[in-house]
């Protein structure tokens, strides 16, 4: 299996040209303040970008690979599920950001610790 193809009851599944799949940090449903506070679904929040993990990735991505972390606006979503896990797709230009400790170091780094 190569670095952007991923499996889908045993079809080979390859992402095309610009496009990143993931899978999202975000919680579904209930979550939990930092202080340990209890969120209901239903409460509203803020704009909030949020992370996810890549998990395939198109032939035209340059800068992201499977296995980086990546900040997205998840209302600006198209879900997607496979094999019974829910994925989000989006073009590689829809990413705020990319962490991964292949970056450290780089020229592009900004020296935060995510």
């Amino acid at each position: 299996m190569s670095d952007n193809t991923t499996t889908h009851d045993k079809l080979p599944i390859r992402m095309l040209h610009d496009r990143v799949l993931v899978r999202s940090d975000v919680p579904e449903g209930e979550r939990r303040s930092g202080g340990g506070i209890l969120i209901p679904a239903t409460a509203a929040v803020g704009k909030r970008l949020a992370w996810a993990e890549v998990v395939a990735v198109g032939q035209n991505v340059r800068g992201v690979e499977p296995g980086d972390r990546v900040l997205y606006d998840p209302e600006d979503r198209a879900e997607v599920e496979v094999g019974g896990a829910t994925y989000v797709l989006m073009r590689e230009r829809d990413l705020h950001a990319v962490a991964a400790e292949r970056l450290e170091g780089s020229k592009d780094s900004t020296g935060l610790y995510l």
